[in-house]
């Protein structure tokens, strides 16, 4: 007996897969890619650093599909609308679920299991919405919840007695508890977080997503930089993103494409700055007092501002004073 494993690389869809498993029943994992994972910090990948952890520690095989493209479309106009910010859960969880039945279909399993828990996310992981996703996604009957099983209606293989329903858990709510001591039971230990996460349920990051929406630049390129430092509104068709350490002026490198104006201090400890869209000579001007706002100085001495329009090999110096909280306040996305 076959099935497809939903993993995350969080702690819920680790113990479902372990738990099905140790049943005898054969499992391939799958995981989506989005630019929106917050389950791993420790790697760019995001989630599928977890999920590959997860079907290595399990002996189980692993299929990755990077669902970017179809994502962004959900993000922009969902079906189902949005959760508390700017998350489309249930439009998020149906196209996982249908790409979980073509994996189905193509390696000949019967069904498929999922961490979820009843009551744990308020979007999505309500009784009735969970019915309307596996309709959607024509998974009605055949999405066992391993965790949850026993507060659920018995699935298809829990009827047709390809699961041993005694052998599955009843857990609802949001609470960790139980999950966190069966985690302790069997051993696991190194999970990257406990149930998963997502970006667009960050408020700050959601505002970000809606400044991209509003001025015409919602692409994955510009979303990757949403990721990174203290973003700022300059004109309709410029922003400026500012590095908060070294690692963040690295990765701001690191995005930089042509036409982009990068600027950073001379002489003195302070951030790098990206600034993409059109500039005219008070854009650079401001960029430049914005960039001396986060360097090492005291009071509002004026700094000597290095800048250049990419991929110029030259730097430009321009001397302005830090610019006041006020604009920092009006413009800071």
């Amino acid at each position: 007996m076959k099935a497809i494993a939903l993993i995350s690389g969080g702690l819920d869809s680790t113990l479902a897969a372990k738990l099905i498993r140790d049943l005898g029943i054969e499992l391939i994992c799958l995981n989506t890619v989005s630019p929106f994972c917050l389950c791993n910090h420790r790697s760019s990948s995001g989630c599928l650093y977890g999920a590959g952890h997860v079907a290595k520690s399990l002996g189980l095989k692993l299929f990755s599909i990077d669902v970017s493209g179809e994502y962004l479309e959900i993000v922009k106009n969902p079906r189902h609308g949005y959760g508390s910010n700017m998350n489309p859960c249930i439009d998020c969880r149906i196209l996982l679920f249908k790409k979980a039945k073509e994996i189905m279909q193509k390696e000949g399993a019967s069904f498929v299991i999922t961490g979820e828990v009843l009551g744990q996310r308020p979007m999505s992981q309500k009784l009735n919405t969970m019915r309307l996703i596996e309709k959607e996604a024509g998974l009605e009957g055949l999405v066992l919840r391993p965790l949850s099983a026993k507060v659920l209606e018995p699935t298809i293989p829990e009827k047709q007695g390809l699961v041993n329903r005694d052998k599955l858990l009843a857990i609802s709510g949001r609470g960790r508890r139980e999950q966190m001591d069966l985690a302790c039971q069997f051993g696991i230990n190194d999970y990257p977080c406990p149930s998963g996460g997502c970006l667009l349920t960050d408020p700050e990051f959601s505002r970000r997503l809606k400044d991209l929406m509003k001025h015409d630049t919602f692409n994955l390129e510009n979303i990757q930089l949403l990721k990174v430092g203290r973003h700022f509104r300059l004109s309709d068709k410029a922003k400026l993103i500012v590095g908060r350490n070294e690692k963040e002026n690295e990765r701001l490198l690191s995005f930089t494409r042509e036409n982009d104006y990068l600027f950073m201090p001379k002489d003195i400890a302070g951030p790098t700055a990206l600034g993409r869209g059109i500039f005219d000579g008070e854009l650079i001007k401001i960029s430049g007092g914005i960039t001396s706002r986060y360097c090492d100085i005291n009071g509002n001495s004026a700094v000597e501002i290095l800048y250049k329009k990419f991929p110029e090999q030259g730097n430009n110096i321009l001397k302005v004073p830090s610019v006041e909280d006020s604009l920092i306040k009006g413009l800071r996305i």
